[in-house]
């Protein structure tokens, strides 16, 4: 196991690489290009002028999140080879950086959905929360109220430039169900698998965020049916999951052990999102982002760790969300304090496991 961090880049960010390296057994830094569009080669000078900056800075580059796949591929309309294509470039590109594992997602329309990016903890601190309730009819009002909640910070998977075409976006993928999504998917990963397995590339997909229909538009990777499909309709080790327990974690009825034992036991899990949720409703729609330690969240942060360490994990891990602790503000969700802790947290588990384990 690695830990790693997310990173959006110097001018995207607030916090420093040296901050980050300054977290005890802090690795590497899951780094990402969000000024380039979906659709677009990632340019090499790019690629190695990140690479060589987290790595001046004495921390490894070799998670990418996000290279977003362009809403004409998830479409399946007749563009889609063209950006298939510049997305098999960019794979090469990262590749030949000493980049791994491509993080990425195939949710339409909204790579997530959370009803409040100031959610007020007794403590005092902000986490992020889904509160059904809270959420709009309209994708309009909600991308207006996370315009507004985002301290002036780009959020990945709402970039300003696409939402605003938010109404064509919705007609485009009108006649878009579970079925042609799926289709889809298989088209674009029959496509560039093949060029990962020639590079040295794993791509890992993150699952739906909420892992359930929301505005009408399919999900496709929301629980383990989803995963088993997902692995078997291109069965290769470089087709893989980011296996994010607060995500899977969201649906209730996902048993976030069993799918972590299962698919980490077939290798296919490079890349690992370890947060915790606190469930308000008896049916778990409704949640929080918690603190990382078990006894604040619904989850059972030492068990899903040793269940990754007994089924043989050995990919890289991030701490995911943060709150907002001791008057820090930032990208809801990343700041740097609680993410800090969380990473701490883990190394912590993962220290006793393999120790306990040499006994």
């Amino acid at each position: 196991m690695e830990m790693t961090f997310r990173w959006y880049g110097a001018n995207e960010e607030k916090i420093s690489l040296q901050e980050i390296r300054q977290i005890p057994a802090m690795k590497g830094i899951v780094g990402t290009l969000m000024d380039i569009p979906a659709g677009e080669v990632w340019p090499r000078e790019r690629i190695k002028s990140l690479k060589d900056e987290v790595e001046a800075n004495g921390l490894t580059l070799k998670v990418i999140e996000s290279v977003n796949v362009h809403d004409d591929i998830k479409i399946g309309l007749p563009t889609r080879d063209q950006y298939i294509e510049n997305y098999k470039q960019t794979i090469r590109n990262l590749a030949e950086f000493g980049i791994e594992v491509i993080c990425y997602n195939f949710m339409p329309v909204f790579d997530w959905v959370k009803s409040d990016l100031d959610y007020r903890l007794d403590d005092g601190s902000s986490t992020l929360a889904y509160i059904s309730k809270n959420i709009p009819t309209d994708p309009e009002e909600i991308i207006r109220k996370v315009e507004n909640s985002t301290n002036n910070f780009e959020l990945p998977g709402w970039e300003p430039h696409r939402l605003s075409q938010i109404k064509q976006l919705l007609e485009d993928y009108k006649e878009v169900d579970e079925e042609k999504l799926r289709e889809n998917f298989a088209y674009f990963l029959k496509a560039i698998i093949p060029t990962c397995e020639e590079v040295g590339i794993k791509m890992a997909v993150h699952p739906d965020d909420p892992p359930y229909s929301i505005f009408g538009l399919p999900r496709i990777v929301k629980n383990r049916d989803d995963l088993d499909w997902l692995c078997n309709v291109v069965d290769s080790p470089s087709n893989g999951i980011t296996l994010c327990t607060g995500s899977i974690a969201e649906r209730p009825d996902n048993d976030v052990y069993e799918i972590l034992s299962e698919f980490c036991q077939r290798d296919r899990i490079p890349f690992a999102h370890v947060r915790n949720i606190k469930y308000l409703s008896d049916n778990g729609l409704d949640f929080y982002e918690a603190p990382h330690k078990s006894e604040y969240g619904s989850l059972d942060m030492y068990k899903i760790l040793k269940t990754m360490y007994d089924n043989g994990f050995n990919g890289y891990i991030r701490p995911d969300h943060g709150r907002m602790i001791w008057g820090e503000t930032g990208r809801p969700g990343y700041g740097l304090y609680d993410r800090a802790l969380g990473a701490v947290y883990l190394n912590g588990i993962w220290e006793a496991l393999e120790k306990g384990a040499s006994k």
